[in-house]
């Protein structure tokens, strides 16, 4: 079978605005033990120097730490309670566009996010996506153990997407990929056909010196 075109989307930016810690926040707070949610509340809320300090999959692992010891049935339902009260209706519409485009395109489609599967399958499933490569948390005895399986998303590089491409028998060479921040340089580089969406300051100017297009504000 020859190599087929894909699309990649980060989910964070282009598809919805609410960032993963905010996600992570949420979940923590709605924890079913009540003494216990400050405490995952502040566990969370480390991991903002960490992404202020650059290592992004560092404080990727650290947000979703607080999460430790809450059941895997209780996460499955908080996730599916959060992405219809908090994400379903609120999909940008520039990244739904782009979505239907690749779909005409024939192209697969690929989702990468920050999420937890618990929380971002729903919106895989809504769209159509082939492949969604997501966070994805530990279980031991039916309960997170804090730790995120492999790979971790916060920064994949291009080496982890070459990787991906030949598994999964996807043509770099033809396929694009979209994404909204600076996380995302090291994707857009490694497809023929780079778009940033709705940018940050940082991937706003990578753009613009790399002569990639900009779609949105």
């Amino acid at each position: 079978m020859s190599a087929r075109p894909a699309a990649f989307f980060r989910v964070e930016g282009p598809i919805i605005s609410r960032s993963a810690k905010v996600a992570a926040a949420w979940l923590a707070a709605n924890s079913q033990e009540i003494s216990s949610r400050f405490v995952r509340l502040g566990a969370v809320a480390l991991s903002a120097p960490l992404a202020l300090g650059g290592d992004r999959t560092l404080a990727t692992c650290a947000a979703w730490m607080g999460l430790r010891g809450m059941t895997e049935d209780r996460l499955v339902i908080l996730g599916e309670d959060y992405y219809e009260a908090y994400l379903e209706d609120n999909l940008a519409a520039v990244g739904l566009d782009l979505l239907a485009r690749a779909k005409r395109e024939k192209q697969e489609i690929v989702l990468v996010s920050e999420h937890l599967e618990c929380i971002i399958k729903p919106l895989a499933d809504k769209v159509g996506a082939k492949h969604l490569v997501c966070n994805r948390m530990e279980y031991r005895n039916g309960r997170a153990t804090g730790r995120l399986l492999d790979p971790v998303v916060g920064r994949l590089g291009g080496t982890w997407l070459k990787n991906f491409a030949a598994q999964h028998k996807l043509d770099l060479s033809k396929s694009t990929a979209y994404g909204a921040g600076d996380a995302d340089v090291a994707l857009l580089s490694a497809v023929a056909f780079p778009c940033a969406v709705q940018p940050d300051r940082s991937l706003r100017a990578a753009a613009r010196d790399l002569d990639w297009p900009v779609v949105g504000a």
